[in-house]
This record gives C-alpha cells, sequence and structure tokens, in this order.
C-alpha cells in the first residue's frame, strides 16, 4: 500500500477531534495530508475514528510473573520469548510504541528492528536502579540470600557506583534511566511513603542521563519521594498516586511529567489473590488504588504533562486497554488519548509519532466509532479496530480491508 486514503474519517489528531469528518491519506509511510486523497488505495472509514497509534509509556516485556524471582533470575531466553507475545498483543491491541521502564535490553531491540516479530516501536532502560531494601531489591526479607541484578532491576548503591550503572546502560542501547525512588506495592520490605536514594545518589543519575542527552524517570508514590526526586532532576514520576495539589504544581513548575498506572492497581484488587500476589502487596495495593485518579486530577489541574502506562505483570497483561477507561474516568476521553498519544510522545521525545499531520510517521489506529460517546470503543479489545505502523496494516478486526490479514 504506497498510497492509502482513510475516507470520511472522524480524527484525533493527538491533541484534539476534527470537528468535521475528513481524508488521511498515507504515502510510504508518511502522512502525506489530511483532508485530500490522492490515487491509490481508498478505505471507506465513515463513522470511525482515526488517531495516531497509541503509546504505553509505561510497559514491562520481560514481567513474566505476577511477583516473585521469576521475572527476575529465571531463564532470559523464556522471559524473551514470552516478552516478543507481549509486545505483539500489546501492538494489536492499538500501541504502536511503548515505553519499557524496567527491563529490555539490546537483544530484545535486535529482534525488533529486524522484523523478527510483530512489535510496537521499542525504547528500553534495562534493569531499574534500586538501593538495597529499594523496591527494586526483590528478597524476601525473612531469607538470607543474595541478589545484584536481574533483568528488570539491579541493586546499586552509592554515588560513584550509580555513575558507573548509568554510563553502562547507556553503553548497552538504553533509552532513558529507571531509579526507584519509594517503595511500592510488590516489593515486600518497603513501605510505600518513604523515599529512596539520597539527593546526592539521584543528582548523579539526573546529572549523567543529561550530559548523554537523556532523562531519568522515577517510581515514586508519596508526597515526600515525588518532591525529592523532581527537586533533584527527575523528569518522569511513575506512578504517583499519593500526589497532592502543592505537589502537582512543584511539578508543574519544573517541567515533569507524571505516567499514571491505574489498570495495575484495578488488575491486582480484583485478580491479585487468585494469582497468588502477597498479603502484605494486597494491603499496600487498596493504599494505591484509593488514591490515584484523584491524582491524575491534580496533576492535570496544576498543567503538569500526565502521560499514560500500564505497568501490568504477568497475566494481568490482558487489561491494558482498561486503563485507558480508568485514565477517562479521572479526566475525559479527549484528556487520556492526549495522554497516551501526543504527551507520551512528548516524554519519550520522537516528534515524529503521537500526532496526525503532514510528514508525521503513519502509526494509525481505527476505532469502530467515536469513543467520546462508547469509551468501550477504545478500551475493550473485543470491540474491532485495526491498526497500521509506517504504513502497513498490522492488524484489522473491523475487515476494513477485506482478508488482507
Amino acid at each position: 500500500m504506497s498510497t492509502l486514503t482513510l475516507c470520511n474519517a472522524l480524527v484525533f489528531t493527538g491533541e484534539r477531534f476534527l470537528s468535521a469528518p475528513t481524508n488521511i491519506t498515507v504515502v510510504e509511510g508518511v502522512i502525506a495530508d489530511i483532508g485530500s486523497q490522492r490515487e491509490g488505495t481508498l478505505i471507506d472509514a465513515t463513522g470511525r475514528t482515526v488517531m495516531p497509534g497509541l503509546i504505553d509509556a509505561h510497559f514491562h516485556a520481560y514481567a513474566v510473573a505476577l511477583q516473585g524471582l521469576d521475572n527476575e533470575l529465571g531463564p532470559l531466553s523464556y522471559s524473551a520469548l514470552a516478552g516478543s507475545q507481549r509486545l505483539v498483543d500489546a501492538l494489536y491491541r492499538g500501541f504502536t510504541t511503548v515505553r519499557d521502564v524496567a527491563g529490555g535490553d539490546l537483544g530484545l531491540s535486535r529482534a525488533i528492528e529486524e522484523n523478527l516479530f510483530d512489535s510496537p516501536r521499542y525504547y528500553f532502560t534495562g534493569p531499574a536502579m534500586s538501593q538495597t531494601g529499594g523496591h527494586g531489591d526483590p528478597r524476601d526479607p525473612h531469607l538470607d540470600s543474595c541478589f545484584s541484578h536481574g533483568h528488570m532491576c539491579q541493586v546499586v548503591d552509592g554515588p560513584q557506583e550509580l555513575r558507573v550503572a548509568v554510563r553502562e546502560a547507556f553503553r548497552v542501547g538504553a533509552h532513558a534511566i529507571k531509579i526507584m525512588a519509594s517503595g511500592g506495592v510488590i516489593s515486600l520490605a518497603d513501605p510505600l511513603e518513604v523515599p529512596q536514594y539520597s539527593a546526592d545518589e539521584v543528582r548523579t543519575v539526573t546529572e549523567e542521563a543529561k550530559r548523554r542527552g537523556s532523562y531519568v524517570c522515577a517510581h515514586a508514590y508519596s508526597v515526600s519521594a515525588i518532591e525529592h526526586s523532581v527537586l533533584n532532576g527527575v523528569r518522569s514520576i511513575e506512578h504517583g498516586n499519593l500526589l497532592d495539589e502543592p505537589t502537582a504544581r512543584l511539578m508543574a513548575q519544573h517541567d515533569a511529567f507524571l505516567v499514571p498506572t491505574l489498570a495495575a492497581y484495578s488488575a491486582m484488587e480484583r485478580r491479585g489473590e487468585e494469582l497468588g500476589l502477597a498479603q502484605t502487596s494486597r494491603e499496600k495495593n487498596r493504599v494505591v488504588l484509593e488514591s490515584g485518579q484523584q491524582a491524575v486530577q491534580f496533576a492535570l489541574e496544576a498543567g503538569v504533562n500526565v502521560g499514560f502506562g500500564s505497568d501490568l505483570m504477568g497475566e494481568l497483561g490482558d487489561e491494558q486497554l482498561f486503563g485507558l477507561e480508568l485514565q477517562a474516568q479521572a479526566s475525559s476521553v479527549t484528556d487520556v488519548l492526549r495522554s497516551a498519544t501526543s504527551v507520551n510522545a512528548k516524554l519519550i521525545g520522537n516528534d515524529s509519532i503521537g500526532t496526525l499531520s503532514s510528514g508525521k510517521v503513519a502509526d494509525l489506529l481505527v476505532l469502530a466509532g467515536d469513543p467520546r460517546e462508547n469509551i468501550q470503543l477504545l478500551s475493550d479489545s473485543n470491540n474491532g479496530r485495526a491498526v497500521i505502523q509506517s504504513g502497513s496494516l498490522v492488524f484489522d478486526s473491523l475487515k476494513l480491508w477485506g482478508d488482507a490479514r
């Protein structure tokens, strides 16, 4: 399909819905025009919504289990094969780009670049960095065991050691750096509220990343952890469920992003016990579940750039789209679509995706109707959709292309 026109579509540009149906023409994988058509393949998109491909800014390819050491120390060959399937599933849901914040590596990235399997565009941080006893330290406190490095997390203490670890991460292809700046739900030995890493340690990481032309994202739930991160140069706050209004204003002043991950808490509340989630983690989860949507509202009201992430582990990966519905409940459909397209593209730093205009890459999601009228058209994968990546059709349950795929 060297030239393709989607005709008479409802269009969300990544920033707003256009007031009237229109055409989108793609030539050689790039958006050539909005409003006209050219000779080539014509697809009737009447009544359908066309928008930029979705971007998940908090994805975990190697999260093969909900909890435990399997994610860290299981065979990497299995994690990579299972991760490739998680990426395929994400693409077919409409996520044409993901940012893997705690895991991934150059081998998985190379396989994607060589088209060994269908995948979203893939950005990875490599293993997240955690202090001893922090959120990325998976050891049960009742066991005398050692852990230094796994597939998703590594334990690194001290400014000099962190400096070396950051340089090594960039050497092997990391897009950005992830640190654990507060306790977490899954980890067993750390309280949610307490900030992790000293100011010197956080500044070391952010300074090294900035010098490389990159940035740092931080797992942080509490007000004190968010403030500690932002004041020491962190660009992206992951989760942020316990955010309050003054801290949201601080984030806006420092041009920091918030990446909510509402799907994870809802899924763990409903399904965690049956999947063996530890009682300690279920109790922590209820704390952050109750406040996550309010944090999104505080951030938007303060003018914070609010992105979108899923953070789903193990068998919970099938709830990726439901996070959009949860975030829309805290804001609006237009807000969450903006979060999962143009805002996340800005966060990642790729201005060729996330919006629809002439010259942008033709990563497109086509929905069966208008999500403003029925959010489940977007949030339920059983509703028909078509996914286009770089102008090529990769999935079409709408059958707009007949039996092309």
